[in-house]
C-alpha cells in the first residue's frame, strides 16, 4: 500500500474512522515551517498546501485524511545561527505559522491552550500550535524567552542537535552535565509562563535535572524509547519512569534512525565517518552535505509501520498508558518507516494497535488525551506559579559565571 492509497475498508478502519472523528490525532512536531522557508521562501501561492499535492509529506487535505485534529508546527532554526541571528530566523519562523494559519484560517485555527483545542474542533478546524525546536532560538535571555510565549509559541525544545550554553544535547560532546543554574532557572520561568518544556533532543542528564526542576508536567515532543532502538535521540526507561511521575507525556516519533535498530546502526557508521573527515553531527550545514553524500553511496536501513509500534507499546509498558503519544516529525526527515510515509499514516498505525488488543479508550489517550491533559496542566500550574513570582530578571552571567 503506497502513503497515497486509501485503506479498505474493514471492521477496523471502520472502527479507528468513528475514534478519529471524536478524538483526533494531536502530532508534537512537523517541519513544514522550514521547508516552506528552504523551498520557497514561505510564500504559499508556490507552495499551496491547500490544494493538496504538495512535494512536502504534509498538506491539508491529507492531514484531513490522516485523522489530524491538532498540530504542533515547529518554529525551528538550525543550530549552527546562533545569537542575535538564531532569534530573528525564529521570529520569521514564528510569523510563518502565524501567516500559514491566516492564509487557510477556513482549515486551520490558531490555538495556545486545551480549551482552543476544543475551540478549534467546534468550528471543524484544525487546532495550530507553535514550538520552539532549540534553546538556541532566545540567545539567554528570559525575555526573549517571554516575547516568544507572546507570540504564542507553546514549547520549546531546549536543545537541538547542539548544546546551548546551559544544557547539554543528546548529539554533542557534553559539558555541563544536564541543566547548568541558568538551564533551571530556563525551566522555571517555562513553567511560570505556561510554556510547555520539551526534552527531545536533549541528553539524558539533561532529562533528568529538567524532569527534577519542572513544577509541572513536561513533554518529548518527538522522541522514541532507547531500549527498542538504541539513538542518542532516544528516552531511557528510568526516565520514562520518571515521567510517568511528572505526569508527562512522551510522543513516539517515526524517524527510521530513531525506531530502527539497524537504521540506527547506521547513523553511528554515518557520524564516525563525518568525524573522520574532521566533521562533528553537531556542524549543521557542513554535516548536512556529508549526511547527503553519505547517504546516495549507503543508503540508509528501511524502517517499518510495526517499528513504530513496538516504541508505543513500550512507553505505554514502562510510562503507562496516560504517558504516551505521536510525534511524527513529517517534513523534519527525509525518509519515513514503510506505511507511514505522510500524514495520512496515522490510521493505519492506529489500525495496528487496534489489531494489537488496543482499547478505544486507549487509542484516544494516544491520540489526543494525553497531551490535552499536560497541555491543561501546564497552564493550570503557570497560574499558580504567577501568583508565587514574577518574572526572572536572572541572567546567565549572573548564575553560571
Amino acid at each position: 500500500m503506497t502513503a497515497s492509497t486509501e485503506p479498505t475498508t474493514s471492521p477496523t478502519t471502520d472502527r479507528i474512522a468513528a475514534l478519529l472523528a471524536e478524538h483526533p490525532v494531536i502530532d508534537g512536531h512537523n517541519d513544514l515551517l522550514w521547508e516552506a522557508r528552504e523551498k520557497v521562501r514561505y510564500d504559499f501561492d508556490r507552495l499551496d498546501v491547500g490544494a493538496g499535492g504538495t512535494p512536502t509529506h504534509t498538506d491539508l487535505p491529507r492531514m484531513r485524511r490522516g485523522g489530524l485534529g491538532g498540530q504542533f508546527w515547529s518554529v525551528f532554526v538550525p543550530a549552527d545561527l546562533a545569537g542575535d541571528d538564531a532569534v530573528s530566523a525564529t521570529l520569521e519562523q514564528v510569523d510563518a505559522g502565524h501567516q500559514l494559519i491566516a492564509r487557510y484560517a477556513d482549515e486551520l485555527a490558531f490555538a495556545r491552550t486545551a480549551s482552543d483545542v476544543r475551540a478549534a474542533w467546534e468550528t471543524k478546524r484544525i487546532a495550530s500550535m507553535l514550538g520552539a525546536e532549540g534553546g538556541h532560538s532566545i540567545n539567554n535571555s528570559l525575555a526573549t524567552l517571554r516575547m516568544l510565549g507572546v507570540l504564542g509559541v507553546s514549547y520549546m525544545t531546549l536543545t537541538h542537535n547542539s548544546n546551548t550554553d546551559w544544557a547539554d544535547s543528546a548529539t554533542d560532546e557534553p559539558v555541563h552535565d544536564g541543566l547548568t543554574r541558568f538551564g533551571v532557572e530556563v525551566v522555571r520561568e517555562m513553567n511560570r509562563i505556561g510554556m510547555m518544556v520539551d526534552l527531545s533532543h536533549v541528553a539524558p542528564t539533561t532529562m533528568r535535572d529538567a524532569l527534577l526542576a519542572s513544577e509541572v508536567p513536561v513533554i518529548f515532543s518527538h522522541s522514541s524509547a532507547r531500549a527498542v532502538c538504541d539513538s542518542p535521540r532516544n528516552v531511557p526507561d528510568d526516565v520514562l519512569e520518571s515521567l510517568r511521575d511528572n505526569n508527562g507525556v512522551c510522543m513516539v516519533t517515526f524517524v527510521p534512525t530513531f525506531v530502527n535498530p539497524d537504521a540506527a546502526a547506521w547513523r553511528v557508521q554515518l557520524n564516525e565517518a563525518a568525524r573522520a573527515q574532521g566533521v562533528a553531527p553537531s556542524d549543521g550545514e557542513p554535516y548536512t552535505s556529508f549526511y547527503d553524500a553519505y547517504k546516495e553511496r549507503n543508503p540508509t536501513p528501511k524502517a517499518s509501520l510495526e517499528d513504530v509500534v513496538k516504541h508505543v507499546e513500550h512507553v505505554r509498558d514502562v510510562a503507562g498508558i496516560d504517558h504516551v503519544g505521536l510525534g511524527g516529525d513529517y517534513d523534519g526527515v527525509g525518509e519515513l518507516p514503510v506505511g507511514l510515509e505522510d500524514v495520512t499514516g496515522y490510521p493505519r498505525l492506529l489500525a495496528a494497535l487496534a489489531d494489537r488488543g488496543w482499547s478505544d479508550d486507549d487509542l484516544a489517550k494516544l491520540t489526543d488525551g494525553n497531551i490535552l491533559r499536560v497541555m491543561q496542566d501546564v497552564q493550570d500550574g503557570a497560574k499558580a506559579l504567577q501568583e508565587q513570582r514574577g518574572p526572572s530578571l536572572a541572567t546567565i552571567a549572573e548564575l553560571d559565571g
